[in-house]
């Protein structure tokens, strides 16, 4: 465990990736003279040395188009980041698991707290409910009170 990362080695993994490219990490591990692993200078360069990613917050535009293409495909982020061009998978899995999940938590519980308040059955409407269950219990009382059979070799035949 090395801490974290500092400017002299991104400077010494950005130099050795633009003269050999970003290809078998472990190699560019060793070569660079990190003292690191190549899966850590992967991440590196992938998640924060890349010139083409974007920096700065994420718009609402971005946003939004987030919370629809994880309706659409839940968390392979991955996917998601592809459709947003400078947007790492890592970022995106970060800023949905810190912002945007909690956000739409309590966009549904509002939701669903509006909705029920909505249903309310009225007192006339309810008192007409209890009176029709009355009279089903009170029918199936007679039905079980009363001299019904059925002899059951004929009903099979």
């Amino acid at each position: 465990n090395k801490g974290s990362w500092t400017a002299e080695e991104d400077r010494r993994l950005a130099k050795y990736i633009e003269i050999h490219g970003a290809k078998r990490w472990k190699t560019i591990a060793i070569k660079s003279g990190l003292n690191r692993c190549g899966k850590s200078c992967r991440l590196r360069w992938l998640n924060y040395l890349r010139p083409n990613i974007k920096r700065g917050n994420i718009s609402d535009e971005e946003e939004d188009l987030i919370i629809r293409l994880h309706k659409l495909l839940g968390n392979r982020w991955s996917l998601i980041a592809g459709r947003l061009p400078g947007r790492t998978d890592n970022e995106i899995k970060n800023y949905w698991n810190s912002h945007l999940s909690k956000k739409i938590i309590n966009h549904d519980v509002r939701t669903e707290q509006t909705s029920s308040s909505e249903q309310i059955v009225p007192h006339k409407a309810w008192e007409t409910v209890q009176m029709e269950e009355e009279e089903v219990v009170k029918g199936s009382d007679e039905i079980e009170n009363s001299e019904f059979s059925i002899d059951v070799d004929e009903f099979f035949d």
